[in-house]
């Protein structure tokens, strides 16, 4: 399955937050992918979502995501579609790209959620982490089982494109360099 285009496409940005970045093995990296599906998200004119697991102990969303991260949903539940103040219409005839900590927690689980009802779901493998590598990689694999398509941010961003005629590639292109 390729990216649906950025306006059927909500990027959903889970969970990025200070605490949970310290200890996520490769986290910084996973923030900049972020941080690159968002600011393509936002010049292509994808919706962008944030959550935010129990916000008073795991801190705010990390600075670098800050911007995007205005109305975060704050939840207790690790299955971000279960949250009481989750917008679950914003789903509707969408894709979810979805980025995030912790791999095989709320990631896994959100995206679980949302394949049982029928969305198509995108994980952006290079923009989510876990406190362990071998966590990441067998959350990733069960997903794909599961029937996401696990993808990096450069696909996405270049999918949402489509074209190198696009009036935002130059901008996409600066964004991956």
């Amino acid at each position: 399955m390729l990216t649906p285009a950025p306006e059927s496409s909500l990027l959903l940005l889970i969970d990025l937050q200070t605490r949970l970045a310290l200890a996520v093995e490769g986290g910084e990296a996973a923030i900049a992918n972020a941080r690159r599906l968002a600011k393509g998200a936002s010049l292509l004119g994808a919706e962008i979502l944030v959550t935010e697991q129990n916000p008073e102990k795991l801190g705010p969303t990390v600075p670098a995501l800050a911007e995007f991260a205005s109305a975060p949903v704050n939840k207790m539940c690790f299955n971000v579609c279960a949250a009481p103040l989750f917008p679950n219409e914003t789903l509707a005839g969408r894709a979810v790209v979805v980025a995030g900590f912790e791999t095989h927690v709320c990631v896994l689980q959100t995206v679980a959620a949302l394949l049982s009802r029928g969305r198509p779901v995108l994980v952006a493998a290079d923009a989510v982490g876990s406190r362990r590598a071998e966590s990441k990689e067998i959350a990733l694999r069960r997903m794909e089982r599961a029937g996401a398509a696990i993808v990096t941010t450069e696909m996405v961003l270049f999918e949402w494109l489509g074209s190198a005629d696009h009036p935002r590639f130059r901008d996409i292109s600066r964004l991956v360099k």
